[in-house]
């Protein structure tokens, strides 16, 4: 029992008592009068102990001299302090620990939550500031301002863009001064962009061609150009095509052109050009002597239109090319542009693809052409709606010309009919070297017509039969013919439905042909058979064949292995350039093709372009 006591009593902390200054008691005793409270004239490090807990250790003072002495009585002064102890432990010490312990959470809780609070609102709430007479003013002078959501917002970025914008455009006048092309096209500089670059054409002595196609400029741009053009003699090509320029856009160009010297190619390509535009464009041709080449493709120029550009060909004696394709001539156009080229001598090129001209049209077209006494070289009267019976007279056409080397028929619905008339001309037109046909719903019967052509032939170097469904058929009689006869260089048969069969033809036509240099065979269902003829004849030595596409033939990994081989076992194959794209090829058909590619490089040192 005394052990334990003495224990108890080691095992409380050593607390140092020391007698107060005569200071210190009396601020002690001031303290104890405020509070109510008696506090006793000692103090441990810092610490001031109450006398509940001087008693508690007085208490366990006797306790241990009663168990040290070995004595069971308890002396009166040890009884009398055990009572004093008693009664003072007897306040309500546990109410308070439990108050304790939830206020001080609570308080914890709320202080922290306050200090949060106030931290969040500084944040996201911005301070009101004080209303100046700054805010009621109107904005300086040339200051910008742009209604557009979230515009204003953020006025620094603004700048920063407005600062970059003139960097480049800075840029983009330097390069007019310094380079003799230049190509500024879709920048999207816009009017204002364009009056910025217009100074530095005015001094040009450098750029010759200039491009600002696809830049938003509209009809207001083109006034940056007046006293420009007036007075630029270097530059020799403008393009504005792609921007919205309109009819007015126009007129005001075609008022600065008219005493211009310089500039030969004009290029107005999807200007929203209109029948007014055309008619300023017409009255600029009777006056300027410069202009060689005009573009005014895929516009809104109708009959009106047509046939006041027709009227200008007939006093203007220096324009070469006209592009209007893409138009709305239709018949009654053609018929006014037909009396236009009676009557004009420098046309070299005439563009009308896609204006619905019809048999009518294209039969006024040709009159007017045969009579023309110009040395008209380009044709393109594609996509123009007719049939069998304007093909006649394009025929008629062809036997007369004695200088046409380029005719384009390409997507119209000329037939068989069509081609027998066109065939026949071609028997005796010794001018033409490049023909399309392609589109014009042909089939074996047409084909075997121009094949026949092609025997007395020997002018036409490019022939376009593609999109013809002339069958396994058509592509044999053009084979039978083409082994010995024609001097055709690119042979174009895609989409034509000849299938494996049509390929045995032209695998055998390949090995005596030794013209054909470019071989255009997509989309004809060749598949594994048709390629394995066609590897077949590679293996035969060819001297011109250089560039063979076979895309869009549903050719698979066994196909791919045979050409592979024939390239691998011909030492002197001339094939530069392999398409074998959108077929059915696995990473083993394109390893062999590959490795096959690398052996020819090995052995001959020749590269082979081979596209998967």
């Amino acid at each position: 029992m005394g052990s334990a006591s003495a224990i108890s009593l080691c095992s409380h902390p050593k607390i140092l008592l020391r007698p107060l200054t005569n200071k210190q008691r009396l601020q002690s005793q001031c303290q104890s009068q405020g509070s109510g409270s008696a506090w006793l004239g000692y103090r441990t490090q810092g610490v001031f102990l109450s006398p509940i807990l001087l008693r508690r250790r007085r208490c366990l003072a006797v306790k241990a001299a009663s168990a040290a002495e070995g004595g069971s009585r308890r002396p009166a002064s040890a009884r009398r302090v055990y009572r004093e102890s008693q009664s003072a432990s007897s306040l309500p010490v546990a109410p308070v620990k439990q108050l304790a312990s939830f206020v001080v959470p609570a308080a914890s809780f709320f202080a922290v939550t306050f200090v949060l609070w106030k931290l969040v609102e500084k944040i996201l709430v911005p301070k009101r500031q004080r209303t100046s007479s700054v805010e009621n003013k109107t904005p300086a002078e040339g200051m910008k301002w742009s209604f557009a959501a979230g515009s204003n917002l953020l006025t620094g970025f603004g700048a920063k863009i407005e600062r970059e914008s003139k960097l480049k455009l800075n840029d983009f006048a330097k390069e007019l001064r310094s380079f003799r092309s230049v190509d500024l096209s879709g920048r999207n500089f816009g009017d204002q962009g364009l009056f910025f670059l217009a100074e530095s054409l005015g001094y040009n002595q450098t750029a010759e061609e200039v491009s600002f196609a696809a830049n938003g400029i509209t009809g207001t741009g083109m006034k940056a150009f007046d006293g420009v053009l007036q007075s630029n003699i270097m530059l020799k090509t403008l393009n504005l095509s792609g921007n919205p320029i309109g009819d007015e856009g126009v007129k005001c160009l075609c008022n600065m052109l008219v005493n211009n010297n310089g500039i030969q190619k004009l290029q107005l390509n999807s200007t929203d050009l209109g029948d007014e535009g055309a008619k300023a464009i017409a009255e600029m041709l009777k006056n300027n002597s410069s202009l060689r080449a005009l573009e005014l493709n895929n516009n809104m120029i109708d009959y009106s239109g047509f046939t006041s550009l027709a009227g200008a060909l007939v006093e203007n004696n220096t324009i070469r090319n006209i592009h209007l394709n893409g138009n709305y001539g239709g018949a009654l156009g053609a018929n006014a542009l037909a009396k236009g080229l009676e009557g004009n001598k420098s046309l070299r090129e005439l563009h009308l693809h896609g204006n619905s001209f019809g048999d009518e049209g294209v039969a006024a077209l040709m009159s007017g052409l045969s009579l023309h006494k110009g040395k008209l070289t380009l044709l393109d009267i594609g996509n123009n709606s007719f049939s069998a019976k304007g093909a006649f007279h394009v025929g008629g056409y062809v036997k007369k010309t004695k200088s046409l080397l380029w005719l384009n028929v390409y997507m119209n619905d000329i037939g068989d009919e069509g081609a027998e008339n066109i065939a026949d001309a071609l028997k005796q037109n010794r001018t033409i070297t490049t023909i399309d046909l392609g589109g014009n719903n042909i089939h074996a019967k047409g084909v075997t017509a121009i094949a026949e052509a092609l025997k007395d032939n020997s002018v036409i170097t490019f022939l376009e039969l593609g999109y013809n469904p002339m069958g396994p058929d058509g592509v044999k009689a053009l084979s039978e013919v083409l082994k010995f006869h024609g001097n055709i260089e690119t042979l174009k048969l895609g989409w034509c439905q000849i299938g494996a069969k049509g390929a045995e033809f032209i695998a055998d036509m390949l090995k005596y042909n030794t013209t054909i240099r470019v071989l255009d065979l997509r989309a004809n269902g060749l598949r594994n058979e048709g390629a394995s003829c066609l590897a077949r004849s590679l293996k035969v030595v060819n001297e011109a064949l250089s560039s063979l596409d076979l895309g869009f033939n549903e050719i698979r990994d066994d196909g791919a292995f045979a050409i592979a081989q024939a390239l691998k076992a011909n030492e002197d194959v001339t094939v530069t350039s392999l398409n074998l794209a959108s077929n059915f090829l696995t990473k083993f058909g394109q390893s062999a093709l590959t490795d096959a590619r690398d052996h020819v490089y090995e052995m001959s040192e020749k590269e082979i372009n081979i596209f998967f």
